[in-house]
């Protein structure tokens, strides 16, 4: 498969790359590191990297303008996006050949040639592996962007899907000169705004008797914290660090009225869940969305019954 993908890649002189909409670090990592790797060692290609620029992890990196008429007789490489509806520009169609490098489920299979590895702790390991699999050279500036996503997907090496294989693809990137440490600092970090929020979901986590946990965060408590709903990604680990807690929600309202859902879980799939309500997602780590108050509720509970089922 990895031949396949570069016979395709040497074959097409403009390459736009896509991810996911609503970026984390593992979507930028894969997506602007598969960049910077075609560009060190294609420089007679054009590459381009199209979506939203996320403000929260705009250091890590930024987005570029695209044109339609980039697309005509383009390879389009989409990294990090399980189905179409989550693809960050719909343009994504509009090439001559599409690719898809992914590690999530696949549960909707796209594109003329498709990569997917759901063994894999994140698609910038996967990138990672391709360069390094096809003899690739990389430099520090790619080795940044790979660990970030790497970090950023495995919780720090913390999450069930770091594997072998994910150590040694790290050392491998450890080869190369990059602020590693400042990398984690700056990952870590939040916002004081953020940091009071994060008491609030203390203050307000409710817990069932078997580890099924919600919180939800309306626009008026957002208001009041002077954040919006990209910060939210700061506390999707929160609930989690509560002993007692097995699988949680965190609701958060949109100004449409509807809800963003996160679901995690320490080791209770939880992404047939997210698939009933307009999402999906690894096992541990999903997302859905919800229309209404009662819709939230029905989540919660069908939270609840996965965590009754499993203390039977």
């Amino acid at each position: 498969m990895l031949e396949k993908i570069l016979e395709k890649i040497k074959e097409y002189q403009t390459i736009v790359i896509h991810r996911h909409m609503r970026p984390d670090p593992d979507a930028l990592g894969s997506q602007v590191g598969l960049q910077r790797v075609l560009q060190k060692n294609f420089p007679e290609k054009t590459v381009k990297i199209t979506g939203y620029t996320e403000p929260n992890l705009a250091w890590l990196a930024q987005m570029e303008a695209v044109a339609d008429e980039d697309y005509q007789g383009a390879l389009v490489i989409v990294t990090d996006t399980a189905n179409q509806a989550r693809i960050d520009d719909k343009r994504y169609d509009q090439g001559d050949f599409l690719i898809k490098i992914d590690h999530h489920p696949n549960d909707e299979v796209y594109g003329d040639l498709s990569w997917v590895n759901t063994s894999a702790s994140s698609c910038s390991e996967m990138i990672a592996q391709l360069a390094f699999d096809m003899g690739l050279e990389l430099d520090a500036d790619i080795a940044y962007l790979l660990y970030a996503g790497i970090i950023g997907d495995t919780g720090r090496f913390l999450y069930p899907a770091t594997s072998a294989k994910t150590f040694e693809i790290v050392a491998k990137l450890r080869q190369y000169e990059f602020d590693f440490a400042g990398l984690s600092r700056q990952m870590e970090s939040v916002d004081y705004s953020v940091a009071k929020l994060i008491g609030y979901v203390y203050d307000h986590l409710e817990v069932d008797e078997n580890g099924a946990a919600r919180v939800l965060l309306s626009q008026n408590l957002l208001r009041k914290f002077g954040i919006g709903d990209a910060d939210t990604s700061f506390i999707v680990g929160v609930p989690g660090r509560v002993n007692t807690v097995k699988s949680w929600g965190i609701f958060v309202e949109q100004p449409d009225g509807s809800y963003r859902v996160r679901l995690r879980s320490k080791f209770l799939p939880i992404n047939e869940i997210a698939k009933r309500h307009h999402g999906g997602g690894h096992p541990l780590a999903s997302g859905a969305n919800s229309y209404s108050i009662e819709e939230n509720e029905q989540i919660y509970q069908e939270l609840k019954q996965v965590a009754a089922d499993a203390s039977e």
